[in-house]
């Protein structure tokens, strides 16, 4: 047979040149002493994804909702006014199962030589957000070629310092802080805000004006949204004219925002395009009780302090949002006693990852409303006094989210844990005392 010299793929039609033809099986008789040293391998294809982005927007993965596709390598970088500072949250992720094929990295500068912020791939049940600590961000998304799936969406703005404003939300209150010297750049009056309910004003000391309200009032708005609950209600001023009614466009507008996550809490306040974008970015807890009651109908708590009981006795013990919220759901995942308020040293647990692990617990209900219910016998610790405490670790979801970890109920092994960046939300009660103990107590003294 000829050489493939000038033939390969033209006089030779069953014969190929080209980088694929080992994978058909059809290469020239001496593609790998002449055709594999002069084709040049075809060019790896990406799409085009990335940019600059200046003040407010979103970053998603190329063609979603639908699958991104393979070897895909975006960098978006994002810039706020100076001063101020970046704030991303992502509500949408699916990547492939593979960390290390298929990732977002968010780099807390202008490049990706800046330091990591962190990382998300598939496993990242808890979406995360992020705050810069400059002017700048940067994403990078890296998929290879394994395989896809729907990808991601995330939404960032501007973010005011939290020495200018901020906004800290809770299970029952809103608060919202406005330093006087930001207004006073602004020429506004701290007496002109308001809020969407105009009865709602503010206070003020020397240096801050505050709002302060129940979370559910003063025209707040709630919604959820990917397993969030998102609170939402707006800060304005109004213009120091007379009359009742202006046709002119508010000159100060702030978007304000409390994103509840499974555990913990951030708020946002935007400043709409009218003026100055920006966002006030905060942190805060669902609050949450917890209580001893009389019996099973769970419809008196115990009052007494500290409570004393008899070895074996029913205890029964209601975990509860401080505030009732039917759309909310609360797990509680752990539970741990101790004789004393150090849980670490010495211990003893009740639930784990959801499930009873105590012979004697037993749960009424958990993650399916805002308060779990369980009871268990009484006991003492060995070689210590009689006191015994309690705390649990729990968790509040939406209740709308039926992929959320509330759901899922008691899990018997556990997979993976929470984010690091969520702030765990503990309570503990106690103590709880045998009757008769200090009479005991005193007994052995004397003799």
């Amino acid at each position: 047979m000829p050489s493939c010299r000038g033939n390969c793929g033209y006089s030779f039609s069953p014969c190929s040149c080209t980088s694929s033809c080992p994978y058909y099986g059809n290469c020239c008789h001496d593609y790998y002493t002449y055709c594999s040293a002069t084709t040049e391998l075809p060019p790896v294809t990406r799409p085009t994804c990335g940019g600059h982005f200046f003040d407010s927007g979103s970053v998603s993965s190329p063609d979603y909702p639908n699958n991104y596709p393979d070897n895909a390598h975006c960098v978006w970088q994002l810039s706020a006014p100076a001063g101020q500072r970046i704030f991303l949250s992502f509500v949408d992720l699916e990547l492939q199962h593979c960390c290390d094929c298929d990732y977002i990295n968010v780099y807390d500068g202008s490049s990706i030589a800046s330091s990591l912020l962190g990382k998300l791939c598939y496993n990242d049940i808890t979406l995360r957000d992020f705050r810069s600590s400059s002017s700048y961000m940067t994403v990078l998304f890296r998929s290879d070629g394994s395989g896809v799936a729907r990808g991601f969406i995330g939404f960032f703005s501007s973010s005011l310092p939290e020495n200018t404003a901020r906004v800290v939300c809770s299970s029952e209150n809103m608060t919202i802080v406005i330093q006087r010297s930001y207004l006073d750049s602004l020429g506004i009056g701290w007496q002109n805000l308001y809020v969407d309910d105009h009865r709602c004003r503010p206070s003020a000391n020397r240096y801050e004006v505050f709002f302060k309200f129940p979370i559910d009032m003063c025209g707040t708005n709630k919604t959820t949204k990917n397993g969030r609950v998102v609170y939402s209600n707006h800060v304005q001023a109004a213009q120091s004219k007379s009359g009742e009614i202006t046709r002119q466009v508010e000159e100060f507008l702030l978007n304000v925002n409390c994103h509840k996550g499974q555990d913990t809490t951030v708020g946002t306040v935007c400043k709409t395009e009218v003026t100055i974008n920006s966002t006030i970015t905060g942190t805060g807890h669902f609050n949450t009780s917890m209580a001893f009651y009389h019996s099973r109908s769970f419809s008196y708590p115990i009052l007494e302090f500290p409570y004393k009981v008899r070895l074996d006795q029913y205890l029964y013990v209601q975990v509860q949002l401080s505030r009732a919220d039917n759309t909310l759901d609360l797990l509680v995942d752990s539970c741990v006693a101790s004789p004393n308020h150090d849980f670490q040293a010495r211990s003893y647990t009740l639930i784990q990852n959801g499930c009873a692990k105590d012979s004697t617990v037993y749960i009424y209900t958990n993650g399916r409303q805002y308060y779990a219910q369980f009871h268990f016998r009484a006991f003492k610790f060995l070689r210590t006094h009689s006191y015994v405490f309690l705390q649990c670790r729990v968790i509040v979801c939406a209740d709308s989210d039926y992929n959320s970890r509330c759901r899922q109920g008691c899990r018997m092994r556990k997979k993976r844990s929470l984010d690091s960046s969520h702030h765990t939300e503990t309570v503990t009660l106690g103590p709880i005392t045998l009757k008769g103990a200090e009479s005991a107590t005193k007994a052995e003294k004397e003799e």
